[in-house]
Parts: structure tokens; C-alpha cells; sequence
């Protein structure tokens, strides 16, 4: 069984998921690929795991620096993906990589990694948001730019150096 909370956060509406234990989901509110995965009887539900993940995210939103490993996640992927998305969780607060550099650690093709960070289940604590193009771009973000530029300044990131592409958003 799959369970879902709906949270309101500064970047709008979160649905949580998770398999009873762990959270297996995090998205935006009108994120490309929503629910992705979600089985559709997925009842809502007050869970340990959303308490923990409510409390992470509000200390988030507040300025704090919450370690993602705080929380039982089990995102569903394939083993390249899985990779990836580990490999985010390196990114350290307030610090960007980009597609390249994760692409060259994991002696594969940028265009692959691209679709695995987009596809990434648990936004925001898993950081997909970290992540930017090579030149600057602000590209690849499926929450929308607005939200990926939102997280970027919470967390403190000098945004002067990055731009905002003028097609291709997300992934």
C-alpha cells in the first residue's frame, strides 16, 4: 500500500509518499512528473515518516541545514538512476554542480544524467535543484525555474553567474 500527505510549503502545495516506511516521493505542486510511480489508491494518511519529513522541511524553509540521511528515503529507479540521485545527495547546501561534472564522475553521458535528475522522485530533499548547466543555465529543473530559483536563493547560492535559459525548462 502507498500513502500520500499534501503539505503546504513556500513553493507551494508538496505530495509526500511513501510505502509506510520511508518517503518514496516529494513533489511540487504542478511539477512535471508528479506522482510519477504513485500507485492511484494511494490514501492519505498521518504517517511517522511525514511527521519527521513536515519537521525536516519546515527547519529547510527556515534557513537550516537538515541532512537528507535524517530521513528514511527509498526513491524507485533504475540502478543508473539510483546512482545519480545518490549523487546528488553529495551536494552540499548552498553549493551547485553541474549535469557535466556528474556525468564525468559517473563516466556517463550528460544527456543521461539530464534525465535522471529530472525524473528524481523526491525534490527538494533530494536536491535535484543543485544542479545547473555548464554555461550558467538554470535549465533541467521540473518544479518549474521560479521554484528552482527560490530554493537556490534559500539556500544562499550567488545567483549573479546563472541565467535563465530561453527554451528548455525541464527535462
Amino acid at each position: 500500500m502507498e500513502y500520500i500527505k499534501r503539505l503546504a510549503s513556500p513553493v507551494g502545495e508538496l505530495t509526500l509518499a511513501s510505502d509506510g516506511e520511508s518517503l518514496t516521493g516529494l513533489w511540487i505542486a504542478g511539477q512535471k512528473y508528479h506522482s510519477a510511480g504513485l500507485a492511484p489508491d494511494a490514501a492519505e494518511a498521518q504517517l511517522p515518516v511525514f511527521a519527521a519529513a513536515a519537521e525536516w522541511l519546515g527547519r529547510y524553509f527556515a534557513g537550516e541545514s537538515p541532512e537528507p540521511g535524517e530521513l528514511p528515503l527509498a526513491p524507485r529507479g533504475s540502478g543508473f538512476r539510483l546512482s545519480v540521485w545518490r549523487r546528488l545527495l553529495e551536494i552540499p547546501r548552498g553549493s551547485v554542480t553541474t549535469y557535466g561534472e556528474i556525468a564525468r564522475a559517473l563516466d556517463a553521458p550528460a544527456r543521461a544524467v539530464g534525465g535522471a535528475v529530472g525524473h528524481n522522485p523526491i525534490s527538494i530533499i533530494i536536491p535535484c535543484h543543485r544542479v545547473v548547466g555548464a554555461s550558467g543555465s538554470l535549465t533541467g529543473y521540473a518544479g518549474g525555474l521560479d521554484k528552482k530559483i527560490a530554493l537556490l536563493k534559500l539556500e544562499g547560492v550567488e545567483m549573479s553567474r546563472f541565467f535563465v535559459p530561453k527554451k528548455g525548462t525541464a527535462l
